[in-house]
């Protein structure tokens, strides 16, 4: 076999991206002082999660870290997919946090991918498993991924600090993906969304509902919000609420954005009842979720801002044509994206600002990767 040549990269950042790219084109990595500085250093658990999660889901993969969790090297195998398969991710990060590069990843696997993942479902931080049913799915079929065996079942909810949501997650296997001429951002026609509720009153969300819509119904008269009010064990470990909500443009484009309200880790029982943190009410979740939606939409591009990583990744690795896509600011997360895919697939994106829009214009040769491992029928 000889010496396997390691990709040498340092530090916690985009580690995400750089599973995901380093899987894809098999590139071995090996990264350094991952959090070497900070009073707890290393690996954080999600991203150790993260790791196992592609274990289960490659064979022949090789994860290798130090004992204090500074460095990590990371031999990837061969995505093979595979039904049956039941993952834990953790409290420490939402289930969003995972599908983003298992998606990905078992696109180019050998057999259509089938796992059920357990943990948070919703919370602040990661898009919530909502948004993803309604947004991502959608945005990948673009890409010529087929509609039949993707999807993204809700089987009870999760929020912080316990957890105990599950979701199951099917991804078909695809031999490439298409390049996009996606620039036409159109006009928003349909808001819908959907609420939840776990272990807490369901007049939570119908406050929540009533304070979007105040917002909405001012500006365009179809809005649907449903409600998803979970009782018994379908509600998870801890109480909590959230929304998620979803504009639909004319030309075909989902923008989201989400939210849910939890005690945090470590909260509950810890501090006295009178001290207990407040949480949002209903009422200004509901007022600030449509706020935020409002200014996605406002900042323009094909997709919201949680999803300019994805849609780059999913440009640069389409047939080798040129993709041209339209998004708004681009995010701190969307430009770490684009520097990770320069060093792993050596794809370079132009980008334009339009001034006239305030958006940005971006164009780029997909590095024609094809799924070299799947079953040819």
């Amino acid at each position: 076999m000889g010496k396997t040549a390691y990709k040498k990269l340092k530090g916690s950042q985009s580690l995400r991206q750089r599973l995901i790219l380093s899987t894809l084109a098999s590139s071995p990595l090996l990264i350094e002082d991952i959090r070497a500085e900070d009073t707890w250093p290393g690996l954080r658990p999600h991203e150790v999660s993260l790791l196992r999660l592609l274990e289960k889901v490659c064979d022949d993969c090789v994860v290798e870290i130090n004992e204090t969790g500074t460095k990590l090297r990371y031999k990837p195998g061969i995505v093979m997919g595979g039904k049956n398969i039941v993952h834990d991710c953790g409290v420490s990060r939402s289930i969003g946090y995972f599908l983003e590069p298992l998606i990905l990843v078992a696109l180019f696997g050998k057999k259509p991918l089938s796992i059920r993942l357990k943990g948070i479902t919703n919370d602040s931080k990661d898009p919530s498993v909502d948004t993803f049913r309604s947004t991502t799915l959608p945005m990948l079929k673009r890409f010529g991924v087929p509609s039949e065996g993707l999807e993204l079942k809700i089987e009870s909810r999760g929020a912080l600090p316990h957890g105990g949501g599950e979701v199951i997650l099917t991804v078909p296997t695809v031999e490439k993906l298409m390049a996009v001429n996606w620039l036409d951002e159109g006009m928003v026609k349909r808001i819908r969304g959907v609420t939840f509720s776990a272990r807490v009153s369901s007049q939570f969300e119908n406050t929540m509902i009533h304070a979007a819509r105040g917002i909405f119904n001012r500006l365009l008269p179809d809005v649907h919000i449903f409600t998803d009010h979970k009782a018994g064990p379908q509600a998870g470990k801890s109480p909590g609420y959230g929304i998620s909500l979803v504009a639909e443009t004319t030309s075909g484009c989902f923008i989201s954005v989400d939210t849910a309200v939890s005690y945090a880790q470590g909260e509950v029982g810890e501090i006295e009842d009178e001290e207990k943190k407040e949480l949002t009410p209903p009422e200004s979740v509901g007022e600030q979720i449509a706020s935020f939606l409002l200014e996605e939409i406002e900042q323009g591009g094909v997709v919201d801002s949680t999803h300019q990583g994805l849609l780059f990744l999913l440009c640069a690795l389409s047939e080798p044509d040129v993709s041209k896509i339209r998004v708004g600011k681009l995010s701190a997360y969307g430009i770490e994206t684009l520097r990770s895919i320069r060093d792993f697939l050596s794809v370079i994106f132009d980008i334009k600002p339009d001034p006239s829009t305030g958006t940005v214009i971006l164009r780029g040769m997909g590095c024609g990767y094809k799924n070299l491992s799947r079953k040819v029928s």
